[in-house]
């Protein structure tokens, strides 16, 4: 295009209107920006009507207007008429005779008579959408910038692309931290809700520790008495066989030793022996229920959330009914346990272990009878576990169903509850690729179904 424009006599630029401004493109790119398309204005040298192809093209070729795709066509006062494109030229020009046929005709011949035209007022935003809805492709015009007065200058665009995709980038930046913060912020909610959850379940299990406490300490000193008898019995025995044997003098006369020995060994015999190393295994068997206990603990409060492990989901149902079991005792409930044969899932088992436990301290809370009965079953169904938990407690309202995973919605009194249990289980469950569902009838009871695939889900674990 460059050489057949180049064709064409030089003449002198036109200088029908006079620009509102000296700045070239360049120039107009290095301005501080300004609030909406006034940041993008450039002072564009408009073209009257009655100017001649020609000169139009003479034009493009001053290097102010290298960055332009068109120019704008300005009648007197300031209004604008129309756009040329160097694409339009380059057209005309190519074709045979172009020159001849179309370069002393006013540039109203050729131009575009219906330009984008946009108030200095437009947004950025708002002038993206209409670009998109205007332009064709290819992008072969600009736009014309007018205010209160007229015509003010040119926007390119492709500077309106820049800057919506600018502030794209920097949208997009702050959602990603934004959503850091908000996986920060749901750590540590899920963090405090395991706590908030420990806090009610460890009064009754200090209470399960000091059951196997209390007689491992009474089996212990128990033990060191019989270990002391059994001391002296030898240290006696030993003594008389001394003297027999005349290896030493004896402390006493034999007779005193004699008496000593037998009576020692009316309290240190076979059968005394016997109940001794009962005492050590039921010392054994209380200190294995104490570390089980804090077991269960640990397994439920720490974060455990580095990858997907292996774990039996029948083993989780039992830690975590060991967990609340003195809140079920407390309440005289009764746990019916239906577990089947069931493989094992890929899942982050403290999470899956905090699911349940939730689900358990719900339905025993919703339990105000003295018939209260709590069923949890498993079940293996197409490469998926299913498991239920299902109370007769006193229902959830109907209206209240659509809500009950709602974060901090919760129909327990005030203090009584933080709305974040059933929220936190909801999430664990869809991040482990499963589901969980509710069904409730008022004075008959709830039930939840979990439903969790056997493999996992690709990026379970946050």
């Amino acid at each position: 295009m460059t050489a057949a424009l180049q064709a064409f006599p030089t003449a002198p630029i036109a200088s029908d209107a006079a620009p509102r401004g000296a700045a070239n493109v360049a120039g107009a790119r290095e301005r501080a920006p300004l609030p909406g398309l006034a940041g993008l204005l450039l002072a564009t040298e408009p073209v009257r009507p009655e100017t001649s192809v020609l000169d139009v093209a003479q034009r493009f070729l001053d290097p102010r207007h290298a960055g332009l795709l068109s120019l704008p066509v300005v009648a007197v006062g300031g209004r604008p008429v129309g756009m040329i494109s160097r694409y339009e030229l380059m057209r005309v020009f190519l074709q045979p005779y172009g020159r001849e046929l179309y370069g002393r005709r006013p540039i109203t011949a050729l131009m575009d008579r219906a330009p984008l035209v946009l108030p200095l007022s437009t947004s950025i935003d708002e002038a993206a959408r209409t670009i998109a809805s205007h332009v064709k492709s290819p992008i072969t015009d600009d736009f014309v910038l007018v205010d209160d007065s007229g015509y003010a200058g040119t926007g390119l665009v492709i500077d309106v692309l820049h800057t919506v995709e600018h502030r794209l980038a920097e949208r997009t930046r702050e959602l990603e931290r934004a959503y850091a913060r908000l996986k920060s912020s749901q750590s540590q909610l899920v963090q405090s809700e395991k706590m908030a959850s420990l806090g009610q379940m460890v009064a009754g299990l200090v209470h399960k520790i000091n059951t196997p406490l209390g007689y491992v300490r009474n089996n212990v000193e128990m033990t060191r008495t019989a270990l002391g008898d059994a001391a002296r019995l030898v240290s006696a025995q030993q003594a008389v066989i001394d003297a027999l044997a005349g290896d030493a003098e004896p402390d006493g006369d034999l007779d005193t030793l004699f008496a000593e020995v037998g009576h020692l060994r009316t309290r240190v015999d076979a059968a005394a022996l016997d109940d001794l190393c009962g005492l050590l295994d039921d010392t054994v068997h209380g200190v294995g229920q104490i570390g089980e206990l804090v077991l269960n603990l640990k397994d439920f409060s720490r974060l455990d959330q580095a990858g997907l492990q292996k774990a039996d989901i029948n083993r989780l149902v039992e830690g975590a009914l060991r967990i609340v079991a003195h809140v079920l005792r407390k309440r005289d409930i009764e746990v019916v346990l239906k577990l089947g044969e069931i493989p094992l899932l890929d899942c982050a088992p403290a999470q899956i272990n905090q699911v349940l436990l939730n689900l358990l301290s719900n339905a025993a809370q919703a339990i105000e009878h003295e018939r209260g009965r709590i069923v949890v079953a498993t079940q293996a169904l197409d490469r998926r576990v299913l498991v239920v938990v299902e109370d007769n407690g006193k229902g959830v309202e109907a209206e209240h169903l659509p809500r009950v995973f709602d974060p901090f919605f919760t129909t327990k009194p005030v203090g009584q509850g933080t709305g974040l249990g059933l929220a936190i289980s909801h999430q664990i469950i869809e991040q482990h690729g499963g589901a969980i569902r509710v069904s409730s009838k008022p004075g008959t009871g709830t039930r939840f179904l979990v439903v969790l695939p056997v493999s996992g889900a690709a990026g379970a674990v946050p």
